[in-house]
């Protein structure tokens, strides 16, 4: 399909803009892991530091053909090690970015999580789907379809707030956020309708800033402009919705999946609420799509950059 990857080519180009952001990447030991780390930082997206055993790294890219021979590689024994050695790295300031390789997501987020020495900010750590559809004209970011399993509503606080950072990094002003339940309208015995309308309040309260909320909206009148006047809905986010706030971790998953293997989209999964952008590829996505993952969280993580910058000149 012409139109695949369109926006994806986009963000890696505006990336390239930025500059290489150096990044640990957690155990790359397997050839998908350890490519996609260096095709980034070929690219000029990333500056990779590869964390792991070195022994076992330095052979997998002979066997592979890739040349690691200028980028920096610490040696650790296991995965565990792995992850622990990534993170500290991003705690003392010398990574801005972290990669998983090929060890598992529990793993690393174990450490990132860790109380004494992870990662931890005051917010909430959340996933974000950054959607390539192509029957979409623009990016759709999906939250949160892998970290939170139930969110309670101070969660979703977070979780709004950490997708209209992540937007705003991509370059959109004011992203429009649908908080999305199975109908339009707020009914008691529907909970997720409740608390997208207590979200919607609290925007206007200034407790979310950044961007323009409206919901509940069900999937339709979200994305489509036609389904929204069909309903009779009259808002700047119906129809034209940048991020899609799903109720849980299930109802994420499964609308991420189903653009993926339904409608030929592509997700970049980036984790954010912790010091640093944190990229989660899966084996199966394409050279585009982990590239693009390296992209979303580079563009962030320069955003984050800037405004340290703004806050220390002011």
């Amino acid at each position: 399909m012409a139109r695949r990857h369109e926006k994806y080519r986009h963000l890696i180009a505006r990336c390239k803009e930025t500059g290489a952001v150096p990044c640990a990447v957690a155990h790359p030991c397997d050839e998908s892991s350890l490519r996609g780390a260096v095709e980034a930082g070929e690219m000029g997206l990333l500056r990779p530091v590869l964390v792991g055993p070195v022994a076992r790294i330095t052979e997998l890219a002979a066997q592979c053909g890739l040349d690691i021979a200028s980028l920096e590689r610490v040696d650790a024994a296991h995965s565990v090690e792995s992850a622990e050695m990534a993170v500290r790295l991003a705690r003392e300031g010398k990574v801005e970015l972290l990669m998983k390789g090929s060890l598992h997501t529990d793993e690393l987020m174990a450490a990132v999580v860790r109380r004494d020495s992870g990662l931890r900010t005051g917010r909430r750590i959340s996933h974000c789907f950054v959607m390539d559809v192509p029957e979409i004209d623009r990016v759709v970011i999906i939250t949160d379809a892998a970290v939170n399993i139930f969110p309670t509503l101070e969660d979703k606080v977070h979780i709004v707030q950490n997708a209209i950072d992540l937007a705003v990094a991509l370059g959109l002003q004011e992203p429009k956020v649908a908080i999305l339940s199975a109908m339009e309208t707020v009914n008691p015995q529907v909970p997720s309708t409740i608390e997208a309308a207590a979200l919607c309040k609290m925007a206007e309260r200034g407790q979310i800033t950044g961007g323009i909320l409206d919901g509940p909206l069900a999937l339709d009148n979200a994305i489509d402009l036609g389904a929204a006047r069909i309903k009779k809905i009259h808002s700047p986010v119906a129809g034209r919705a940048d991020i899609l706030m799903v109720p849980d971790l299930e109802a994420g998953n499964m609308l991420a999946k189903s653009l993926s293997f339904m409608a030929d989209a592509d997700a970049a999964g980036i984790v954010i609420g912790a010091r640093v952008p944190i990229i989660l590829t899966s084996r199966a996505d394409s050279v585009e799509t982990r590239l693009a993952s390296c992209a979303v969280a580079a563009l962030v993580a320069h955003a984050r950059r800037a405004n340290l910058k703004q806050a220390v000149a002011g």
